[in-house]
């Protein structure tokens, strides 16, 4: 049985978007979100409903736990559909190359195809990565202003 079409209808009542779902190593991994973030009551009903259709509906054989979760901050990325909803931010990702060593990139998010993504980073410049050779992608967020640096020297105190 398909899971993510009825499970985004589940989640669409709640004011819901299904962001991923991903069945691994006997759990159902069920991540949500919508404009403005998500609460925990708003995750907790997301799981009491999802939770109750797969009881009625028994689509999975095996034994297998419900993790209903948001994407956090940073953001997994790993399908067309989530580059595509980080074009324009600051993403971080590992590309698999045969001709040449793994490497990392990061930098805004310029362009995502259904078979590419293109960011500029700040060595490499303009980059276009195939999907298929991305080892892994999040999106980054920088946690407030840059700290200043720290000043040396003796301080003197008034007499």
């Amino acid at each position: 049985m398909e899971l993510e079409a009825p499970m985004a209808d589940i989640l669409a009542t709640l004011g819901l978007d299904l962001y991923d779902l991903e069945f691994t190593g006997g759990t159902l991994l069920v991540t949500v979100r919508r404009e403005g973030g998500v609460d925990v009551d708003t995750v907790a009903a997301a799981s009491r409903a999802l939770s109750l259709w797969l009881d009625e509906n028994d689509p999975i054989e095996s034994r297998y736990t419900l993790e209903v979760s948001s994407p956090g901050l940073e953001r997994r990325l790993r399908t067309p559909r989530h580059f595509a909803s980080a074009v324009g931010e600051v993403v971080t990702l590992r590309e698999h190359r045969a001709d040449a060593p793994t490497r990392r990139l990061e930098g805004p998010l310029r362009e995502a195809t259904e078979t590419t993504v293109t960011l500029e980073d700040a060595e490499a410049g303009l980059v276009t990565v195939p999907l298929d050779q991305i080892e892994r992608a999040r999106t980054v967020f920088h946690w407030g202003p840059t700290p200043r640096p720290a000043t040396t020297g003796s301080s003197k105190k008034g007499t």
